[in-house]
């Protein structure tokens, strides 16, 4: 039998939604750059509440813009982790029933997380010159928490889900479910930083490797995968 003949014969199909997952997961990646290009300026956790204020007065175009992409970008989360999770229950192995659910329900909480941010963003944006600093303060700190540390523990049950599931069924390479854990337990351990603000330095690395672990996964679904031993037999 020819190679080519023996290749296709031995490739795995390709999961239903992958390509669905695929195209979600690179526009969610889209809008998050965006969002982090629009909203380069946004100060810094520690800084006072007038400070605050100023910002806000200078670039309110900006905030809003900005709370628009994080909406739109955590709506398709949940595409994102329905057609994950659906792909989880449905691949080979057990308790694929408990792994599905956390990624589905660490992707509907991360959705949740980034739409708070984005609604309390607005808020700020919105506040007037005369706004008591301690308010304006407040708002962007509960901000930060929910697009930020609530993101990060929320993605991270995702990632661990889908990664657990896959690897004992091979539906991931190896190389991307060693990466995926260790961006989940950079989330978790980044719920530290409500102790110790040094831990939030891992906030930016579970948003923006956790949206590059996610399409590479999404690439990995769609690339034809080996079968498993027997599968063609």
């Amino acid at each position: 039998m020819p190679t080519s003949v023996r290749a296709e014969v031995h490739a795995a199909p390709r999961p239903r939604g992958a390509v669905a997952l695929l195209t979600a997961s690179l526009a969610y990646a889209t809008l998050t750059v965006a969002y982090v290009v629009t909203n380069r300026t946004t100060p810094q956790p520690d800084i006072p509440g007038g400070d605050v204020l100023r910002h806000v007065r200078d670039h309110g175009t900006a905030i809003d813009l900005g709370a628009l992409l994080l909406l739109v970008a955590a709506l398709l989360l949940v595409p994102v982790a329905a057609t994950l999770a659906r792909l989880v229950r449905r691949g080979p192995g057990q308790d694929r029933g408990a792994a599905a659910a956390t990624v589905l329900g660490g992707g509907l909480l991360a959705c949740g997380a980034l739409v708070s941010s984005a609604a309390l963003s607005w808020t700020l944006g919105r506040l007037p010159e005369q706004a008591p600093a301690d308010l304006a303060r407040a708002l962007a700190d509960l901000s930060f928490l929910a697009g930020g540390l609530g993101y990060a523990v929320s993605f991270a049950l995702l990632a661990a889900g889908a990664c657990l599931a896959a690897r004992e069924s091979g539906l991931l390479p190896r190389a991307c479910v060693t990466t995926g854990l260790v961006i989940a337990a950079a989330g978790l351990t980044a719920a530290l930083s409500l102790l110790v603000f040094d831990f939030s330095y891992l906030l930016p690395v579970v948003r923006f490797g956790g949206t590059a672990w996610l399409v590479w996964a999404a690439f990995a679904l769609v690339r034809p995968r080996p079968a498993a031993p027997g599968a063609d037999a």
